[in-house]
């Protein structure tokens, strides 16, 4: 027979495993704003300047006000542990808003306000996420530049999968990442 002290204890651990996961705080954009992102001035040659000198990729990334697929990412995805410790050592993550009106710098020197900036890069879907190299030339965009680009949400297994892709540059070696992947998926069965 169990104890009353167990019983209260295993009921205890019950609720908080059915409670949902932290929720990421929210900006006054209504945008998520976990510790890792990066304010800065939205001009990309600075930002990647800065990404180089702390030895970190630069990752763009657009989201929108009340975009479920953007939170189930920064609740589900994103905070995982293996996931946030490679964005938080490997990338300097700037974060765009797909209806905002920030004004923001491309490689190129075009300025124009981030939606602009979105239909200027074709970037339809929030998330996207935006790889970048690091060099990039002057009358380059970003878009043209990106080693690669992500919209939608995924799951934590091929976001881990695109971080690692990207911070070990195996697309340098033309390896196609859907075959990465699966590699990594069979290596773990």
């Amino acid at each position: 027979m169990l104890r009353p002290a167990a019983v209260l204890a295993a009921l205890f651990a019950a609720a908080l495993l059915a409670l949902p996961a932290a929720a990421v705080e929210l900006g006054d954009d209504g945008l998520h704003k976990p510790l890792w992102l990066r304010e800065t001035f939205k001009d990309l040659r600075e930002d990647l300047a800065e990404a180089n000198a702390e030895g970190k990729r630069l990752l763009v990334t657009y989201e929108q006000r009340g975009c479920i697929y953007c939170t189930e990412m920064h609740e589900k995805v994103f905070t995982d542990p293996a996931i946030e410790k490679l964005i938080v050592d490997h990338y300097f993550v700037v974060q765009l808003n797909l209806f905002g009106d920030v004004e923001v710098t491309d490689f190129d020197g075009t300025t124009m306000s981030e939606k602009e900036m979105a239909m200027r890069w074709g970037v339809m879907f929030t998330p996207t996420l935006i790889f970048l190299p690091e060099e990039v030339a002057e009358d380059t965009t970003a878009a043209d530049a990106a080693v690669a680009m992500m919209p939608g949400s995924f799951g934590k297994g091929t976001t881990e999968a695109l971080l690692i892709w990207v911070r070990d540059r195996i697309y340098e070696d033309g390896e196609n990442f859907q075959k990465f992947v699966a590699e990594r998926m069979v290596g773990e069965n």
